[in-house]
């Protein structure tokens, strides 16, 4: 099959305001730039900039709710979405942002080392992070390939469909899935390798985002998109034809969220009201893992305990990992470029 790297606009399978959420957003102020550029903040204004998946999430429901408290009432909002990378290179390069929330940590990190977001961000509650979900399989309606496991990909009668970690943080923690899957099981880091190898030779499309890649799943590509738990039932509630399987080896994705170092305040007092029993039950609403143990225990009958899950820790940190996996010259990178797939 062939890899095709799909380059189009921002998703809006999520983002349908429509009438009422129009002018919900006109009177809190939000301007959802859906990539563009966000100006910086003042005065009670935030420039928010993610990545692409939590849009409706923050448009609908984070945005909406902290403008109900106190500390919202008079706060202004922009907002900028697209795949994690793209938007955290977007910010160093000075694009405005107050309040900046990515798939993976070193995104974050780029901004510390360009002195955008205080060295720090990571020391406070729930170690910098406002939502974690797993990597999950959504398939077509039945199941029918059947697909329940990591090996189940690999057959050669499968079509998947996952993002390019060239450009996504979504895709690379789908790619530590699938190679955690194997190390969790045993096996070596050479044959672990291999394994991530053989999902992208049976990958035909390599989206820029998570979103997008949803998109390409929902077009009819593709008979199964690796992706996250909150994607598939934010899809689901919004009518896409597909089912989940949580396989048994999966990946606790945690997504970091920062302010930068020269935000108005009411970006601090947002993120404190995403980290709260009120934003971390809104975060469990739209399908993601809450970070607040209380509240995801409240919550596990829709985001029940997975018997193998593992950390990006447990294979190392993202300290290490990130480079030598996802780098110019990274494990991950050259299997990308063996294969004739985009590297950037």
């Amino acid at each position: 099959m062939t890899k095709e790297n799909n380059k189009r606009p921002a998703n809006r399978i999520f983002a349908r305001l429509g009438i009422a959420g129009i002018a919900l957003a006109a009177t809190l102020g939000i301007t959802a730039c859906g990539g563009d550029q966000a100006e910086g903040g003042g005065d009670g204004s935030v420039a928010l900039v993610a990545y692409s998946t939590p849009q409706q999430l923050y448009e609908e429901g984070i945005i909406p709710a902290f403008g109900d408290t106190p500390d919202g009432e008079r706060a202004d909002f922009s907002t900028s979405f697209g795949s994690s990378g793209d938007q955290s290179r977007a910010v160093e390069a000075g694009q405005g942002a107050d309040y900046v929330s990515f798939s993976l940590e070193p995104d974050m990190e780029r901004l510390v080392e360009a002195g955008i977001v205080a060295p720090d961000w990571n020391k406070g509650q729930f170690n910098g992070n406002v939502s974690s979900s797993v990597v999950v399989f959504m398939v077509r309606p039945g199941n029918p390939d059947g697909i329940e496991t990591w090996e189940d990909l690999v057959t050669g009668d499968v079509e998947i469909i996952t993002p390019n970690p060239a450009t996504s943080g979504g895709a690379r923690w789908n790619a530590m899935a699938a190679y955690g899957s194997q190390i969790n099981q045993g096996r070596s880091e050479q044959e672990a390798l291999d394994f991530v190898a053989r999902i992208y030779e049976n990958t035909s499309v390599l989206d820029d985002s998570a979103r997008d890649s949803l998109a390409t799943f929902q077009g009819g590509k593709g008979d199964v998109l690796i992706g996250y738990e909150n994607e598939a039932i934010q899809a689901q509630e919004e009518g896409v034809e597909l089912e989940y399987v949580i396989p048994e080896q999966t990946i606790l994705i945690e997504n970091p969220a920062a302010v930068t170092v020269d935000a108005d305040e009411t970006a601090a007092k947002f993120l404190k009201f995403a980290q709260s029993p009120e934003g971390q039950q809104l975060f469990a609403d739209y399908g993601y893992r809450p970070v607040d143990p209380a509240v995801l225990a409240a919550n596990r009958d829709t985001l029940p305990e997975v018997p193998g899950q593992f950390t990006i820790g447990d294979l190392g940190g993202w300290a290490t990992l990130h480079e030598e996996f996802f780098g110019d010259s990274g494990k991950v990178t050259q299997i990308l470029a063996q294969q004739g797939a985009p590297t950037e």
